[in-house]
């Protein structure tokens, strides 16, 4: 793959609008070159790049960022470490981001990679926080119903919050579904607070309408 192929396809990113919006520049022309069948082995060296270059090698990692070296000497680098170790799509494109003097966005771009990708997938992100540790068999169970239910295949991401005493919350983007038993009770005591209230109520009711006869 000529690297000028994905040059002509990256905007000029002269006028920085913000990193995060020039890094889905870089993150969604990246994936478009991989191509559907492409994508998983894209992203797979893109993150082994990351984690297991840049957050292995901090001193390396420290001179692609530096505005000590100019972009020759970064180009030059990458094309002695880097270049010879990857495929063709990633050696272009990392040439390409170095070009640009954006070495330090690809962690950001790796992120939201992976999020573009999710997305494309037909995936969705699923935050379900449970009072103790699930079990493969119950997570199991509320990926195919929350599958069934969105319409699209849920990756879930689990926390533990003991405080939660039982039961567990499940958030879908700004939606969140709580389920948990400290929420029940909190509301159980509301409720319970409310007919307390309501009795009271009526009780004033029922004895100012006696001293008013």
């Amino acid at each position: 793959m000529d690297s000028q192929d994905l040059r002509t396809r990256i905007p000029s990113v002269m006028e920085d609008p913000g990193a995060r919006s020039v890094a889905k520049v870089y993150s969604d022309a990246y994936l478009d070159l991989a191509g559907g069948n492409g994508i998983p082995a894209a992203l797979e060296e893109l993150g082994s790049f990351v984690s297991d270059v840049l957050g292995a090698n901090p001193e390396f990692d420290r001179m692609l960022r530096t505005q000590e070296l100019n972009v020759d000497a970064k180009r030059q680098l990458l094309e002695k470490v880097v270049v010879p170790r990857s495929t063709p799509l990633f050696a272009d494109f990392v040439r390409v981001v170095c070009q640009h003097d954006r070495l330090d966005l690809l962690p950001l771009i790796h992120d939201l990679a992976v999020r573009e990708a999710e997305r494309r997938l037909g995936q969705r992100r699923v935050q379900v926080t449970s009072a103790s540790e699930l079990s493969s068999g119950a997570l199991e169970s509320i990926r195919n119903n929350l599958a069934k239910a969105l319409s699209t295949q849920p990756i879930l991401e689990t926390r533990v919050d003991p405080s939660l005493l039982g039961g567990m919350t499940i958030r879908v983007g700004d939606t969140v579904y709580d389920g948990s038993l400290k929420t029940q009770v909190k509301q159980l005591r509301a409720r319970l607070r409310e007919r307390c209230l309501n009795e009271i109520q009526r009780g004033r009711d029922r004895f100012s309408h006696q001293d008013g006869n």
